[in-house]
């Protein structure tokens, strides 16, 4: 088993309300669609209010290289990366006392939205006072998903090494890959839900000093995970890579999927718990958009109850992929505090077609 101790985000400070973007995607759609005005109501009905960017909204008219964006994802990536690692490290909320850089034995580096090497989280290991023998996990490509598939691998890692501290630290930042010479439908979807985001979450094993350190009555430690892939799925969810960067690929089926595909999944992995749907008292769904969190609700039976969080997080900064998940379960933590032997889930999807689902379960320290 393995605890979830804490969690820190970074917010880029570039606010930007839906309003707004609308006006942005209007101004470079407009020669695209003979119907822009029906199409920007993709704006609306999403029910996103506002969202966080890294540039101000002027960088995004003005088209840039690929080059020049990468280089600006790596300057903005190690910033607000220690600035999550900081913020989780020490947010008085959830912990007794700091935790210490020297403490972490593994970083778990999540990303798809630039590249870089070395890797952002050998630039982090410059930047703060990791040990020099902290072990560096570099996870690129998983899209959505990886924010709980980052998750998932640190508590493989604490089932090895019970005694370990492990950090994973999602960074996304989405408007870095807008391409002006897109005119797609795919890409005006994506430019009325994606966003900036970086959180980090530190996960404790077993055999640790987690007790003394979490101020939390109840905490959440993972009970077991379940990766799944559904083949010959690669265009529902991913990039196409060309010469000036990353061109987004969003299939309008991936709501279906969710309703059909992900449902009996999930039933046959809480089975082997001897579970059910019904012993779900939390869901820290990562909420792709309105009609992910919709398709969760039909095709699982979840309520309002089980998604409010996520609804609200997805209101306030949109998607910002795999960090997104990490935002819910900050919420979860710090204000819908879990009660001892309650179930949860935490789940995301992504490119592949693929799931990543967490079972937690509530436990007194």
């Amino acid at each position: 088993m393995a605890h979830i101790l804490s969690v820190g985000k970074a917010i880029p400070q570039n606010e930007m309300t839906q309003d707004t973007t609308v006006e942005f995607a209007k101004e470079i759609f407009k020669d695209s669609f003979k119907e822009i005005n029906r199409l920007l109501t993709v704006f609306k009905n999403g029910e996103i209010q506002k969202r966080q960017f890294v540039e101000q909204l002027d960088w995004y008219k003005k088209e840039h290289s690929f080059e020049e964006k990468n280089e600006k994802y790596i300057v903005n990536a190690v910033q607000l990366s220690c600035e999550a690692i900081k913020k989780c490290l020490a947010n008085e909320k959830l912990l007794n006392q700091k935790i210490k850089y020297e403490e972490i034995d593994a970083v778990i580096f999540v990303s798809s939205t630039g590249i870089s090497t070395p890797s952002i989280d050998a630039k982090i290991m410059n930047q703060l006072p990791f040990k020099e023998t902290t072990k560096r996990i570099p996870i690129w490509g998983l899209g959505c998903a990886g924010g709980a598939s980052g998750l998932s691998r640190a508590f493989e890692y604490c089932k090895a090494f019970p005694t370990a501290l492990v950090l994973i630290i999602c960074v996304e930042l989405c408007s870095l890959t807008f391409q002006h010479d897109d005119r797609s439908k795919s890409n005006l979807i994506g430019t009325s839900l994606f966003a900036d985001g970086v959180a980090c979450t530190c996960i404790a094993g077993e055999a640790s000093e987690w007790q003394t350190k979490s101020k939390l009555k109840d905490i959440p430690f993972i009970l077991e995970t379940r990766s799944t892939f559904m083949r010959d799925s690669e265009d529902v969810m991913g990039w196409k890579i060309k010469n000036n960067g990353f061109y987004v690929v969003f299939s309008r089926d991936i709501p279906t999927i969710i309703s059909k595909w992900l449902r009996p999944h999930i039933i046959l992995f809480l089975q082997e718990h001897r579970l059910t749907l019904n012993d779900i008292t939390h869901f820290v769904a990562h909420p792709g958009g309105k009609k992910v969190i919709e398709a969760y609700m039909n095709g699982l039976g979840f309520t309002e109850k089980h998604l409010h969080i996520s609804k609200k997080v997805l209101t306030q900064h949109g998607n910002m992929s795999s960090a997104t998940v990490m935002y819910v379960l900050q919420e979860y933590l710090e204000r819908e505090q879990g009660q001892a032997d309650e179930y949860g889930l935490i789940g995301a999807l992504g490119p592949g077609f693929s799931s990543e689902i967490l079972l937690i379960q509530w436990k007194g320290v």
